[in-house]
């Protein structure tokens, strides 16, 4: 999994009831875009973050030319 600075984590709940968690990274931590990276939740905290497979990256808009 890679991610850059920007990108969005979505981490999917995994029992009936738990909604998904968004959160945007702010730092990558590890080495050519790997984990841990440091992220934002929507309320505000941080927290540092190494996903586990009920993650997916959501690449950030590419500008438009």
């Amino acid at each position: 999994m890679r991610a850059s600075k920007g990108d969005h984590l979505i981490q999917h709940g995994r029992v009936v009831g738990q909604h998904d968690q968004e959160s945007e990274v702010v730092e990558v931590l590890g080495p050519e875009g790997n984990p841990p990276y440091r992220v934002q939740f929507q309320d505000g905290h941080q927290a540092i973050l190494s996903p586990g497979p009920d993650c997916q990256v959501k690449h950030k808009e590419e500008p438009q030319r």
